[in-house]
């Protein structure tokens, strides 16, 4: 499986220890930036991240700044993605289970590193559940017009 992430100036250093953690875990990694922790323009690493997603060169996008919440708004303005910005790993879960996500944002200043690996975890691993939930995440994905 093969994640793409990137971050923002503010999410920079856990980005950096995710992409470790992630790569012992035996994911192959997309590292879309920042390179440094300066400052830097969050929409511009959602975008690639996204691109990712869509253009299938990864199964799921990470994206951290500093609350995650600036991510999953840039995120969600790519076409087919469904960014959830999550503090809690069952509601990674959930996220992946009820509404299909494909992209994780996360909070690089409020959520602890071994919290957010736990997220991680919930999120890359739990699978969509499908049947009733297939129709409403269609009914989501249709409000793109």
């Amino acid at each position: 499986m093969r994640v793409s992430i990137g971050s923002d100036h503010a999410g920079f250093e856990q980005k950096e220890m995710l992409i470790g953690y992630l790569e012992s875990q035996g994911f192959g990694v997309i590292d879309r930036g920042p390179e440094t922790d300066g400052r830097v323009d969050y929409p511009d690493f959602a975008a690639l991240v996204a691109q990712d997603v869509t253009g299938h060169e990864a199964d799921f996008g990470v994206l951290v700044c500093g609350t995650g919440i600036g991510m999953a708004i840039a995120a969600n303005k790519v076409r087919g993605i469904r960014a959830a910005n999550i503090t809690r790993a069952d509601f990674a879960a959930l996220a992946r289970e009820h509404n299909d996500a494909n992209v994780l944002t996360l909070s690089g200043r409020f959520v602890s590193f071994e919290e957010n690996c736990r997220i991680v975890d919930a999120f890359l691993s739990t699978p969509f559940g499908g049947g009733r939930h297939a129709g409403r995440v269609a009914k989501i994905m249709a409000l793109e017009g």
